[in-house]
């Protein structure tokens, strides 16, 4: 899925992952969106004399899941091949509270371990304007 940053809104200059496209919209959203989650708190910089301890706080990741107006965000050339389950993930689970925290548990669990294998390091970074 590309990577796309996200222009309005709360989340504006925030970093978010398409999880589900939706091209032609539905009954209640009559226009192109898209299931997107993205990194609400990005982690923080890490040196080498730094404990376990404190690596560990500093790589924690804060994520978001929010249906989304094509509109409101920027798809870029960029490619984040984090396998999200299409199944545990959908936009039935946002309207449950608890299951929309489960389902951000996971993508934070799938986030930290993208970032601490050090693929996309881009996607992992603040964006700076």
């Amino acid at each position: 899925p590309p990577d796309t940053p996200i222009t309005s809104g709360r989340f504006a200059g925030r970093k978010a992952v398409i999880v589900t496209p939706t091209d032609d919209g539905t009954g209640e959203k009559p226009f192109g969106h898209a299931l997107i989650a993205g990194i609400d708190r990005y982690p923080r910089k890490i040196t080498k004399r730094m404990s376990k301890k404190k690596v560990k706080s500093r790589s924690k990741i804060k994520p978001f899941l929010k249906v989304l107006n094509y509109n409101h965000m920027m798809p870029t050339r960029y490619a984040v091949d984090i396998g999200f389950e299409k199944s545990s993930l959908n936009k039935e689970l946002l309207k449950d509270p608890m299951k929309k925290k489960k389902a951000r548990n996971m993508v934070r669990t799938k986030f930290e371990e993208r970032y601490k294998s050090g693929k996309n390091k881009w996607f992992f970074q603040k964006l700076n304007f």
